[in-house]
Parts: structure tokens; C-alpha cells; sequence
């Protein structure tokens, strides 16, 4: 498939739209006029990338209506179709989808060219914060989330009652919170999130094979 080839459909979808439209006028693959409406220009790409991105963002320079038009089934879009187009919209930008394989072919309007901003939601804020601020000190590299597991507050709580069950032994869980004034200790304990736990009977909990084995890896990066 061409990029021309997404040209006749489109064409056809604006005349029906009561747009005058030519090709290739000035650099810009796509040009529709309608009245005294703003100039509409399209981009027609066989992909999205960064290089296609910057350049729709370029032709904003001319008009407020910047399409990208792109061929129905591409791989990235199939994948990431709700963050792309909410980036599309951040940038102020449209896209549509064409389908050439038909007669005819289709077009597909994804979403128009507008301002628009991001509605954040206070609550994944508000955990975000509570996060940092309950995190003890800086223990992981930033970019490294993907490579190795990473340091949360809560896998510190969890570190600190493993350290306590490997210098004592089995112990309650009631002494161990007491110990280390930390009121989640039970909930830790019982819940067992990292296999780091054994119980031996009601509130009696000792390190697990599986806490002994990956303690002292999670030690040595809390020191690093």
C-alpha cells in the first residue's frame, strides 16, 4: 500500500462533506476548503511515529484543523488506540482511519482537532504522593522498573518484619508490630504478598525458604 492510495477515498468522504479538495498543495498532501471555514489540512501517513507527530504539530502553524490520516488495521493503532487518540487530542491534532481495499473505500473520523485538557483524577494523585512521602529514602534508580522489581513502601514494611523473623524466629504478630510500631504488620503478615512468610499457628508467623533465599538481595539494594 501507497500513501496514495489513501487519497481517493479521503477525497471522496470531504466532497461529500461539501469540501473542495486538492493534493500536494504546498508540501501538505491534503487541502480542503469549505466557505469562510478554516483551511483543513491532512497528512496522509502509512504509519504513526515521532516523525509524523512533528509534523502535523508543523502545519498547526497554518490552521487549527490538522488531520492525520492513516490506513485501517496499521499495528499501533490496533494496540494503543485509547492513548493515541487522547494524544492526538493533547496535541490539538485529528485523526482518521481510511480504507481503501473497498470500492469506494471508508473513512473513519477518530476524533477532530480541538483544545483539550486531560481530566485528572485526584485520587491516583493523591496515592501517588502518599507513596513518595511513605517510601523510606531514594532506593531505586529511576528507569529501572522494568529491568528489576522495584522498592515500594510496602516492601519495606515487609523487608523490615522479614529482618525481625530472621534475628528472632517465630514470633507473634502482635509482638512484632509492637517492636517495630508498625500497624499494618498484621495485614502484611497475613496476606503474604512476596511468599516471605510461613504461619505456624494462630498469629505465630516464622521466615519462609523463600524469604531466607531473597532477603539478603532486597537488603543489599535498601543499603545501595
Amino acid at each position: 500500500m501507497r500513501e496514495v492510495d489513501l487519497y481517493p477515498p479521503l477525497k471522496n468522504y470531504m466532497v461529500q462533506q461539501g469540501y473542495e479538495v486538492k493534493g500536494e498543495v504546498q508540501n501538505c498532501d491534503v487541502i480542503a476548503v469549505r466557505g469562510d471555514e478554516a483551511i483543513v489540512v491532512i497528512e496522509l501517513k502509512l504509519s504513526l511515529n515521532l516523525t509524523v507527530l512533528l509534523q502535523a504539530v508543523d502545519r498547526l502553524n497554518i490552521t487549527d484543523t490538522v488531520y492525520i490520516g492513516v490506513p485501517k488495521g496499521i499495528a499501533v493503532l490496533k494496540k494503543h488506540r485509547k492513548r493515541i487518540i487522547k494524544l492526538m487530542r493533547m496535541l490539538g491534532l485529528g485523526l482518521v482511519v481510511i480504507d481503501p481495499q473497498t470500492r469506494i473505500g471508508s473513512v473513519d473520523v477518530l476524533c477532530d482537532p480541538g483544545e483539550y485538557k486531560p481530566r485528572q483524577v485526584k485520587k491516583q494523585a493523591r496515592r501517588l504522593l502518599r507513596e513518595f512521602q511513605h517510601l523510606v529514602g531514594d532506593p531505586n534508580l529511576g528507569g529501572s522498573s522494568t529491568h528489576r522489581g522495584i522498592m515500594t513502601a510496602y516492601r519495606q514494611k515487609a523487608l523490615a518484619i522479614a529482618e525481625y523473623l530472621q534475628q528472632h524466629g517465630e514470633t507473634k504478630a502482635a509482638v512484632i508490630a509492637n517492636a517495630l510500631t508498625e500497624p499494618k504488620t498484621r495485614a502484611i503478615l497475613y496476606n503474604n504478598v512476596y511468599g516471605w512468610f510461613d504461619r505456624l499457628g494462630k498469629g505465630i508467623y516464622v521466615l519462609s525458604p523463600l524469604g531466607e533465599t531473597e532477603l539478603p538481595e532486597w537488603k543489599v539494594r535498601r543499603e545501595h
